[in-house]
């Protein structure tokens, strides 16, 4: 079959979108500095870069501080997008100085801008990451007949090409014996007309990248198929610099890496508040930010630059050159975190010992008020949204998730959201869009699973185990 996307990514890498055309850079004057961002709301794992970021006005507050010590006035212009490819072609153009994107583009992102001194690009901080590769995935309508990957075989895909959940899809479909050049068809879309042609029918699959496939299952437009963090991969973005601006101004990059530090701390200590913030930037439901970014979510936010990321980006470049005529990129040349360390200093913070870091720095914990037990472990770790109450309601393990949903129901309360980790990848999913499976071997608990090719698993290996409804395991959960 043929895979669709070699024109489009090239147009989209040298040519920008209208709206991109026309967010041109205000004119500079004379004792005043420009900083163009490119950000991408939708893309809530960016959040420390860009909607939070933006929202809480973080950055502006650096700069007016450097402001009143030196009289220079700093303009912030925030430009977004739906996906990192025309950040690089406005970054490309010098119309961008720094941008958020995935870790896939941000290669692209690299190999495109190099050849241009003015252009030229480093990686200075991560935004948010998952050590598995959580962050991308594999969505299929809800009544698909498709149950585990290899069922996409010769079947069309929407995608982003270039972007992370095209480079997940592409080593997902790989790992499986598919080629994902001649199994499948690829069909280049932004995700919002991926998102219609699944709807539509168009499409069988849709691979992208935070917050779409949880957007579509909340949404009941979707069911997980593939969830990345089977492939155990380290899946991130990041945020690039033009090195030419960044040497004009390091004041401004220091100011970014202070304000980025700032909202990622925000969203530690108000992750609640912190979401809907994110929501409200987006457009997305708060319920959905809340499922990655909130405590136990996908989404750990770090900006710290770990080795494992650095290898991932390294061991991606099979994936450029699978998918155009890229230049080579030096992966040690292009990251650059000695920025970020003099930020991390600044602060009298120890940064080897936030890069040594890798378990997510907010987890569910707490009181379970129905189990009435502490809540200790953050691999069981559910979390239950009431309308109406201040905070939401952490449980200890699935049995009580299950057992408070059902409390709340009797009690006639209104459920926002209910969380739980899957049991066998640990990625956070809606408990009322999970595959529930009761196990005698687990003295009959109700475990859950994002995706049927989970579930399956789990029952091979422990054959009494048997798929349940949701209701069921609503109803027999004690």
């Amino acid at each position: 079959m043929k895979h669709r996307f070699t024109a489009a990514l090239a147009a989209a890498l040298v040519t920008v979108s209208a709206a991109g055309c026309s967010l041109d850079s205000k004119p500079q004057s004379a004792g005043e500095v420009n900083v163009v961002i490119g950000y991408q709301s939708k893309t809530i794992n960016t959040a420390t870069a860009g909607a939070l970021l933006k929202a809480k006005g973080f950055l502006e507050k650096r700069l007016d501080d450097i402001t009143k010590r030196t009289n220079v006035k700093y303009t912030v212009q925030w430009q977004d997008y739906d996906t990192g490819a025309p950040i690089t072609a406005q970054m490309l153009a010098e119309k961008i100085d720094i941008g958020s994107m995935g870790d896939y583009p941000l290669l692209i992102n690299g190999s495109k801008t190099q050849a241009n001194e003015r252009a030229k690009t480093e990686v200075v901080s991560i935004t948010g990451y998952n050590a598995k590769g959580a962050l991308n995935m594999v969505v299929v309508s809800p009544n698909s007949p498709e149950r585990v990957l290899t069922d996409l075989r010769g079947q069309k895909v929407s995608a982003s090409v270039g972007s992370a959940g095209h480079g997940t899809l592409v080593r997902a479909l790989t790992k499986a014996g598919i080629d994902p050049k001649t199994g499948v068809e690829v069909l280049n879309q932004q995700p919002q007309i991926g998102a219609s042609a699944l709807e539509s029918g168009q499409v069988q699959a849709f691979a992208q990248f935070v917050a779409w496939p949880g957007l579509l299952a909340f949404q009941n437009k979707g069911r997980l198929l593939f969830d990345g963090a089977e492939l155990d991969v380290p899946t991130f973005h990041g945020v690039v610099v033009r090195r030419d601006y960044a040497a004009q101004h390091p004041e401004v990059l220091d100011a970014f890496l202070q304000a980025q530090i700032d909202a990622t701390d925000f969203l530690h200590e108000k992750p609640l508040e912190a979401a809907k913030l994110v929501a409200d930037g987006s457009g997305l439901p708060q319920e959905v930010v809340y499922l990655y970014n909130g405590p136990g979510g996908a989404v750990s936010f770090d900006p710290t630059i770990k080795p494992s990321e650095v290898d991932a980006l390294k061991n991606d470049i099979p994936y450029l050159k699978s998918i155009g005529d890229f230049a080579d990129l030096n992966i040690d040349q292009f990251v650059n975190d000695a920025p970020l360390r003099k930020a991390f200093a600044d602060r009298n913070l120890n940064y080897d010992n936030a890069v040594a870091a890798i378990t997510n720095p907010i987890s569910v914990g707490g009181h379970d008020p129905v189990c009435n037990v502490a809540v200790t472990d953050p691999t069981l770790a559910g979390e239950l949204w009431i309308d109406g109450h201040p905070t939401t309601q952490p449980a200890a393990n699935p049995g009580c998730l299950l057992r408070a949903l059902r409390e709340a129901n009797a009690k006639g309360e209104k459920v926002i959201a209910a969380y739980i980790p899957d049991t066998e990848l640990g990625t956070r999913w809606f408990a009322d869009r999970s595959v529930w499976v009761q196990s005698p071997a687990a003295d009959n608990a109700y475990l859950p699973f994002d995706t049927d090719a989970g579930a399956q698993r789990y029952i091979a290996a422990h054959p009494d185990a048997k798929v349940v409804d949701y209701q069921a395991a609503l109803a027999g959960a004690v």
